[in-house]
């Protein structure tokens, strides 16, 4: 099997249970090999509305635009852009409305991460305060201005080499244009904005940049696990064999894109049980280092977010067979679990189901 490594940036996933109705301890990673299992069959259906993804260039060279698309509705926007230059820059997120009528932005579900020159910590914070929720905010764009999606950042200093990753679930009531910039810190964004150009997407097959219909995928397994007929098997995700990346546009000139890692998408998996022995799941990284968060939610009430892994930043380099433990539930229950491949990671991860032992 191959294993994938996206971008430059390495990132790992681990997890820790939260207490539930069982009384389960906190796991470090265990031994289990994903490549040795059956692939569980489950059917996939994307759902949602758009996915803007800022992740090209990724080390951003110039001054300029980075991505930009012109868009209303149900959309989650995700940037990942690296400070490539030697002086301190801006990295912001700018809306304009060229409309005769003011636009309404809901910002319901938002995680940032940076300016740090630690990469895995950033998309792993990012992970977190995403799956974590807090507070919605409402911004207003009166017709023909613009405003700062994230007023933090316009204040932020990107040193040379640093990384800002964010990723903003939005309602917007009317089309505004999102411009995911790169700039000088004295510079006025407005007026940056209006004369900036496009960066160039980075070289290769890679084009990590682009708007992409079906922000969300859910995963349904076709038929009910059973732990003592079945034993331990495996779901893939994030590796365009099994799990295949979603297709869209470079809306900065027309180009077809493919999004290498599905970055940005959150996926929403369930797996139907048969009621008996307890199961246990768990996270094995196949890509290489691996970093972020996991939600799971049990019989539509226990609620966790699980750090990813839990006892140390990241795993996965060179320890392909190390899993991270999500937690024992009992079967024939419901469990609702959270992922999005969190910036900075190597994908593929298979999820892992077990009969408890």
């Amino acid at each position: 099997m191959n294993w994938f490594k996206f971008g430059i940036l390495p990132l790992i996933m681990f997890v820790m249970l939260h207490s539930t109705a069982l009384a389960v301890n906190t796991y470090s990673t265990v031994k289990l090999n994903g490549l040795s299992l059956s692939e569980w069959p489950v059917n996939v259906s994307p759902y949602g509305g758009k996915l803007l993804l800022s992740d090209s260039p990724e080390m951003v060279p110039n001054d300029g635009i980075m991505y930009q698309d012109t868009v209303s509705g149900d959309i989650r926007l995700f940037f990942h852009h690296v400070n490539a230059t030697t002086e301190p820059k801006k990295i912001v997120v700018l809306l304009e409305n060229a409309a005769d009528q003011t636009a309404h932005i809901t910002v319901t579900k938002h995680g940032l991460g940076g300016p740090s020159l630690d990469y895995l910590q950033v998309g792993k914070k990012v992970q977190q305060e995403y799956l974590e929720g807090g507070n919605l905010y409402l911004l207003e764009v009166p017709c023909k201005q613009s405003r700062s999606l994230i007023s933090f950042l316009d204040k932020s200093i990107i040193e040379p080499n640093m990384l800002v990753n964010g990723m903003y679930d939005l309602k917007i009531d009317h089309p505004v244009t999102v411009k995911v910039m790169m700039m000088p810190l004295d510079a006025d964004i407005a007026e940056f904005a209006a004369k900036a150009k496009v960066l160039p997407p980075d070289a290769g097959e890679y084009r990590l940049r682009g708007t992409f219909e079906g922000k969300d995928r859910l995963v349904v397994g076709k038929q009910s696990y059973d732990s003592k007929r079945d034993g331990a098997v495996a779901l893939t995700l994030a590796d365009n064999k099994i799990d295949q990346y979603v297709t869209g546009i470079d809306a900065t000139d027309g180009t077809p894109t493919l999004n290498y890692g599905n970055y940005g998408i959150v996926y929403k998996v369930y797996l139907p049980s048969s009621s008996g022995d307890k199961i246990s799941y768990y996270l094995n990284p196949r890509g290489g280092e691996y970093a972020g968060w996991f939600g799971l939610e049990y019989r539509h009430q226990d609620v966790h977010t699980i750090p990813t892994p839990a006892d140390v930043m990241s795993f996965g380099s060179n320890k392909i067979s190390e899993s991270a433990y999500l937690g024992t539930y009992e079967s024939g229950k419901a469990v609702w679990m959270t992922f999005s491949p969190p910036g900075a990671s190597n994908l593929p991860v298979k999820l892992i189901i077990t009969p408890s032992k």
